[in-house]
Formats: C-alpha cells, structure tokens, sequence
C-alpha cells in the first residue's frame, strides 16, 4: 500500500552486476519496511526485516536469477519463502512509571529513544537477532548475532536515522 509504508533495499557491492557490465546478480543484503505509526514520533515505530536464510553450514539460501528477482517480490508472491528469514521489530510493552514504552535491553541501552528497536525472528520472539539504542546524546550501540552480518545489522540500523523511512 503506497500511503501507510515505507521500504528500502540493500545490496552488495558486486563489480559482476550488469550495471558494471557484468553477467551476475547483484546479491540482496536485505530489505526492511516501516510502517507508519498513528502516534508519530510519540509511539513505537512497527519495522520488518527480510535477510536471506542462511543453512547450518552458513551458505546463503537465497539466490535471485535475476535483478527483478527481490526479496520483497518473494514475499508478496509467496515464492521461496524458506529462503528468506523473516524479522521483525519486538513490540515494546507500556511502563506506567515511566511514562514511555521499553524493552529490556539488558543493560546495554541507556537512553529512551523512538530509534530503539530489537528485531527477533518471527518464528521465534525470544530470539533477538539485533538490537540497536541510545546510550548517549549522538551514540547508539548495535549488537547483532548469528544468522546476521555486521553489513546487515549496520544497513538496519542506519535506515533508523532516515526520517522518511523510519516514519516519523
């Protein structure tokens, strides 16, 4: 739906794909999907995340046959879904004292912020794959875990500063 989301896309950085000249596939990091928030900036932001799924010997599931082939085509047309692993954000639980909604972030966020976020896999809402906050005025800390690479978890975290994508 065109008015009540926003999406963003992240690739790798393949010399192979055709915008180089090449015969490859760019390979999809991930997508992620804000959706808009009634609150504004007041109430928890709702975020998803697709990466492809990696087995246990950490190959990648996923692999497009070519650049219309997107993680996010997948999921609206149901595909190959077992490729892809689904995450979204942990929905935050309303503190009467404090007056805010929160996480435990087990320590490691100090700070309230509407950037705060842990996303755990769908299938599993104890799992936390990323979690990203504030712990100063202009630092966040960002702990990621497998299946999850440093790439992913940091173009994640960063589409949380983006205005128009994190729907504020």
């Amino acid at each position: 739906k065109g008015g009540d989301s926003s999406n963003s896309n992240h690739y790798d950085s393949d010399s192979n794909g055709p915008a180089d000249g090449g015969g490859g596939v760019r390979q999809e990091l991930g997508c992620i999907s804000y959706q808009y928030n009634v609150l504004g900036t007041r109430g928890p932001r709702k975020m998803v995340a697709a990466i492809p799924a990696v087995d246990a010997s950490g190959r990648k599931m996923y692999s497009p046959v070519n650049e219309s082939d997107t993680i996010l085509d997948r999921i609206k047309q149901g595909r190959n879904l077992q490729e892809i692993l689904m995450l979204r954000n942990k929905p935050p639980r309303w503190n009467e004292d404090l007056g805010a909604y929160c996480l435990n972030f087990n320590g490691r966020v100090t700070e309230a912020s509407v950037k705060n976020f842990q996303l755990v896999a769908t299938d599993n809402l104890n799992y936390v794959v990323l979690q990203f906050g504030k712990v100063g005025e202009n630092t966040f800390t960002m702990d990621y875990q497998w299946p999850m690479s440093a790439l992913q978890a940091f173009c994640i975290c960063i589409s949380s500063f983006d205005n128009k994508l994190a729907c504020e």
